[in-house]
């Protein structure tokens, strides 16, 4: 059973209210300790999928209190064991529809993600070289590794994540860190098609040059994969959707081909890419939305209500676009 540790630090005057709270929550593995300046320091431990009832009930009583900081922390192994509670028939019903990390996890982990750096645009090149040698040599493995070396996948799900809550500073860092890994390794990749010869025959190019509906299935399965792992805490299974969605090779693929001269099949990769770009997001926000993944205020609720339907219905306008694309392209 995962567990996390709540930590407070609060004004002693708020301390009895912090922990009648967590006794109306029923958690009973909690500590408390007055520290030297006047301020009470509380401790609760709590399985993973209870962090979101208690973080939010907390949020709701003290947020805008001067001086009271909550620390959300992994916590690897405890012993003794904590023993599991018994089950009301309304918790069982709850837990069958699956657990998620909290909000405020998930945003420290998404945040991470849609930040641009130095270090990220570097990896975007390096994975770009990786891929370029795999087409150049025809060799899948080379490519299997850009995907996975490739950091292109957190933005995507960032931006899903900032729809569903409606944050458009999220978002903006998003957007512009998408931009950012999709121009670096389009013209990196173009400048190699410009010295290196490039064979558009080549099994591992051609593929990726001719997009079918079936590619918006896996995009689409990939995308809701990516956020369904994030909000479940299996972050191990992204590795999996890297590959799967495949959004770096045929980005390089178009790059490679462009830089060459080849403009006909690099704009079918091009289209290739933008297929998965969009049924990432869009199945992203679908998830999250599923998942329950909502701010704690109604006023943001609002907010959030509206971009949630404005990001679905303009995925879902582009992709309609793209797939009336394909079915003429191959008619």
């Amino acid at each position: 059973m995962p567990l996390r540790l709540i930590e407070m630090i609060l004004p002693s005057s708020c301390a009895p209210k912090a922990k009648e709270i967590l006794e109306d929550l029923d958690f009973k593995e909690t500590w408390d300790e007055s520290l030297a300046d006047g301020r009470s320091r509380i401790k609760c431990l709590v399985p993973t999928q209870e962090t979101k009832k208690i973080l939010d009930a907390l949020e709701k009583r003290f947020a805008g209190t001067e001086g009271v900081h909550i620390l959300l922390l992994p916590v690897e192994a405890s012993i003794p064991r904590p023993e599991p509670k018994e089950e009301t028939l309304s918790e069982k019903k709850t837990k069958s529809k699956g657990s998620r990390l909290s909000r405020e996890e998930l945003y420290a982990d998404i945040d991470q993600m849609s930040r641009s750096s130095v270090s990220y645009v570097v990896m975007i090149i390096l994975a770009s070289i990786v891929a370029s040698i795999g087409f150049l040599r025809n060799h899948v493995v080379f490519i299997i590794g850009a995907m996975v070396i490739a950091p292109v996948l957190g933005p995507n799900v960032a931006l899903s994540f900032a729809a569903t809550l409606g944050d458009i500073n999220l978002s903006q860092r998003a957007i512009r860190t998408i931009a950012l890994g999709t121009v670096s390794a389009l013209i990196f990749s173009a400048l190699l098609g410009i010295f290196l010869h490039v064979d558009p025959g080549a099994s591992e190019i051609t593929v990726r040059t001719q997009v079918r509906l079936e590619d918006v299935a896996l995009a689409l399965a990939a995308g809701g994969a990516a956020a369904l792992a994030l909000t479940s805490g299996l972050s191990n299974i992204l590795i999996g959707v890297m590959v799967a969605v495949a959004l770096l090779p045929p980005l390089v693929t178009a790059g490679l081909l462009l830089g060459s001269g080849f403009w006909s099949p690099a704009i079918g990769a091009l289209l290739l890419f933008m297929v998965n770009l969009i049924c990432v997001n869009l199945s992203g926000v679908v998830t999250f939305l599923i998942q329950g993944i909502r701010p704690l205020t109604w006023w943001e609720a609002a907010r959030a209500k509206k971009s949630t339907r404005n990001a679905i219905i303009s995925w879902t306008v582009l992709l309609i676009v793209l797939a009336g694309l394909i079915l003429l392209g191959s008619g």
